[in-house]
């Protein structure tokens, strides 16, 4: 288990690189998993990964489980390794930025 300081900065480092609201997010994880017959129901929505960083976005610090931490540690990893602040993707990048969407992170937002 992470200690409280350690736990504080994975917080804000986690709600810092998703810059999606859960709102977004959910809507994001319905729209990427729709085909033209079908969208799926909205708890079965996206990648297990992109369920998980919703289920995260909506619970309090205190509520986290080991999981959540994992994967909170997953996502700051992976955003900040697949992001260059000097070079923010063209829209044209359109699988890198949906990729990270999944994550809760939208690149082309301010």
């Amino acid at each position: 288990m992470t200690d409280a300081l350690e736990l504080d900065a994975l917080w804000e480092d986690f709600h810092r690189v998703v810059n999606m609201t859960s709102q977004e997010l959910a809507a994001w994880l319905r729209v990427s998993d729709a085909d033209e017959n079908v969208e799926p129901l909205p708890d079965q929505a996206g990648t297990p990964m992109g369920q998980h960083v919703l289920a995260i976005l909506q619970k309090r610090r205190t509520d986290l489980t080991d999981d959540d931490i994992r994967t909170m540690q997953e996502v700051v990893d992976t955003v900040t390794a697949q992001t260059d602040v000097e070079n923010e993707p063209e829209a044209e990048e359109t699988r890198r930025r949906h990729r990270l969407m999944t994550l809760g992170h939208d690149p082309l937002k301010p």
